[in-house]
């Protein structure tokens, strides 16, 4: 009887939770874009992050984070194999208060598609050449300001798990902001939607490299484009060679 009182109790404080943030979504235009983070609603947002990873028993294995600069915005990239990828990123990295550039369904989303607005999350409009140089523009204000920003140069995920074509622009949000670049390598994510709920799934995390600020000024968007790619392809190559 013991084991069922505690069971309704922790269901009864999941609804409240999941009720608590929903009437705090209300307070968010969905419409609107925002150019500065919200504290309060990055708190919520990394705090319902920490209780999904623990819920979904995702484990993350993380090296060299000691590479990145603390107390500075910085361009966060890598390869995208899944949808959790920025999950787990902005969960390792949450001093970094990372807003990723997204595609508009995913501020659709109930009460999680609101919370990324009001931290700063940017929609970019993939066919639309000059929306996505807008977007571009976004998001190199904002990392001029106080916030990292992440962004996936494929532009999609890749289901091969081999990297795509390479979008360049990108890159000119670093140079346009006077930032630095964090080149991170994901594995795992591919795998959790098979896993969960009844297995743990491991994600692995790495810091390939920290392209300094003033290496990003002189060097050309093609130029950055090749050398994060061959950081990545390397990784690829590892993961290959491990099979």
């Amino acid at each position: 009887m013991v084991f069922v009182y505690l069971l309704g109790g922790v269901a009864a404080l999941a609804v409240a939770y999941v009720l608590f943030l929903f009437v705090c979504s209300l307070f968010v235009d969905p419409s609107r874009e925002y150019n500065r983070v919200s504290p309060f609603y990055r708190r919520l947002l990394d705090d319902a992050t920490a209780v999904a990873m623990k819920l979904l028993r995702i484990k993350v294995h993380v090296t060299g984070m000691e590479q990145v600069p603390r107390g500075q915005p910085l361009l966060f990239v890598g390869n995208h194999r899944s949808n959790f990828d920025p999950i787990v990123t902005w969960h390792v990295f949450r001093d970094w208060r990372i807003a990723f550039i997204s595609k508009p369904e995913n501020f659709k989303i109930p009460i999680f598609g609101r919370f990324i607005r009001k931290c700063a999350f940017m929609a970019i409009d993939r066919q639309d050449p000059r929306k996505a140089i807008a977007t571009i523009n976004q998001a190199a204000a904002v990392l001029a300001g106080e916030t990292s920003v992440g962004v996936y140069p494929e532009g999609t995920r890749s289901k091969s798990g081999e990297l795509l074509p390479f979008h360049n622009g990108v890159f000119k949000i670093a140079k346009k902001a006077g930032a630095g670049i964090v080149v991170l390598a994901v594995s795992g994510t591919e795998k959790i939607h098979k896993r969960v709920p009844f297995r743990r799934s491991d994600v692995y995390l790495d810091v390939r490299a920290v392209i300094s600020a003033e290496e990003v000024k002189r060097e050309k968007t093609e130029v950055i484009g090749q050398r994060v790619r061959g950081l990545l392809t390397s990784e690829e190559k590892k993961e290959k060679e491990a099979v």
